[in-house]
């Protein structure tokens, strides 16, 4: 049997199992999703850049963005929520100058790759660390590129420190970001405020997850800033950004473990307040469980819609897909766990970058289906996942949200799987234990 990726899961770690429930039949269930942690935390760093107060509605609370608005705070930036529910948290935040700081990066790639280009914006030290797992992801890119526009870093992964002297120039960097987009959208969001502006451009092998890039020059022009897109180029001119209002869609690729509900137990789920159009790459589920052979329908409901997916009957089962996950690979986890329980073979590719997320997210996924009885083998860039009657047993998470809401899905169908940790998924749907259960007993 193949072992756990050796990175993770040290023996001094207490081990909390969590009995992911049975469905005992179709799932019939409306869940309504909380904000994008991706849109929340780029609204955050452009509100704490801008020229003048911003609020936004409906942004995520969860660890990650806990983690941004802690970051932002350091610096000296004023953020204060209003009021946190339900339905997300309202914030207020006001810019002021920023100083030396000491950044918890926690597991959150967004604060580690967004907010060194914030901090060469100051005058002062500024270090930043985050948990054991984060010391292991890629940085040297977004370092090298800082080094290149003129800051003194010391460092190549976390623990690292950037050390500031005022408004840096800017200009023309060229990275390879083919290990994670977030590099480009780091350096982009904060690119207005340099003296010159800059130009990012990508050398090297595919770009992945262009649509989260595509999210940042969206939002960055919604603030007032002026992106040029080339083919592997964005040029940001300098200027003020501007304080505004933002509210935060619902974060679709946290609605895809539901979604993934309806498709394997032959149920229906509806998802209240999807947008009719997003820069999300969650929206692409649509496609992928038709696909597989479930009905997708967007309903209008007055001024919103609503996602409704019903998914083929047991005796029916899901297809097998073959799919390039290159540009939507965080949704990976949970269709590698669909195909996992469908009636054909399934081949993903392109998700090579998932090495280098919260785990190797291919070994981690290859190992727990493996361990569960199924066939799960690793590629260069993806995944063959082919038919096989999976049993209980541990599912490790390798503190990764995303592999704790694919054991939580395969557990739906599977008696006996334990999920390992599940209190990981806190760091973008906080409460998810209890929203599943709540699913589950209708």
């Amino acid at each position: 049997m193949q072992q756990p990726p050796a990175t993770q899961q040290p023996d001094s770690t207490p081990i909390s199992l969590w009995d992911a429930p049975q469905a005992q039949g179709p799932l019939s269930w409306t869940q309504e999703i909380p904000g994008s942690k991706s849109i929340t935390n780029r609204a955050l760093i452009l509100s704490a850049l801008a020229n003048r107060e911003s609020h936004i509605y409906g942004a995520l609370d969860s660890r990650d963005t806990r983690l941004m608005i802690g970051a932002l705070q350091e610096l000296g930036t004023h953020v204060d929520v209003t009021e946190s529910s339900a339905a997300g948290m309202d914030i207020r935040v006001k810019p002021a100058p920023f100083h030396s700081a000491t950044i918890d990066c926690g597991l959150a790639g967004t604060v580690m790759r967004f907010v060194p280009p914030v901090a060469c914006l100051t005058t002062g030290t500024v270090v930043f660390d985050g948990d054991l797992q984060a010391r292991t992801r890629p940085m040297s890119t977004m370092l090298d590129a800082l080094r290149e526009l003129g800051a003194s870093v010391v460092g190549e992964q976390l623990p690292f420190t950037v050390y500031a002297q005022g408004i840096p120039d800017g200009g023309m960097v060229s990275i390879d970001a083919s290990a994670s987009s977030q590099f480009v959208s780091g350096l982009l969001l904060a690119a207005p405020r340099f003296r010159y502006g800059m130009t990012v451009r990508h050398v090297g092998p595919k770009l992945p997850s262009m649509p989260h890039i595509e999210m940042t020059v969206d939002m960055l022009c919604q603030a007032g800033a002026t992106v040029h897109v080339e083919p592997h180029q964005w040029r940001v001119e300098p200027g003020e950004l501007e304080g505004r209002t933002w509210r935060v869609e619902p974060d679709l690729s946290n609605a895809t473990p539901f979604l993934a509900a309806a498709a394997i137990t032959g149920g229906r789920i509806t998802i209240p307040q999807w947008p009719l159009r997003t820069t999300q790459p969650g929206d692409v589920i649509r496609s992928i469980l038709e696909h597989m052979g479930c009905r997708v329908e967007l309903e209008a409901t007055g001024a919103d819609y609503r996602l409704v997916v019903t998914g083929p009957p047991p005796s029916q089962g899901l297809s097998g897909i073959h799919l390039d996950m290159s540009d939507i690979g965080e949704l990976a986890p949970t269709v590698v766990a669909l195909c996992a329980l469908a009636r054909s073979e399934s081949r993903i590719t392109g998700i090579a970058h998932l090495r280098g997320h919260e785990t190797d997210r291919l070994a981690a996924l290859s190992t727990e289906i493996t361990r569960l009885g199924g066939q799960c083998e690793e590629l260069k860039d993806g995944l063959v996942i082919k038919p096989a009657q999976l049993h209980g047993g541990v599912w490790h998470t390798y503190a990764d949200h995303r592999m704790a809401t694919a054991g939580a899905i395969l557990g739906l169908v599977t008696p006996g799987v334990k999920v390992e940790n599940i209190e990981t998924t806190a760091k973008t749907l906080p409460g998810f234990a209890h929203l599943w259960e709540q699913m589950i007993r209708g």
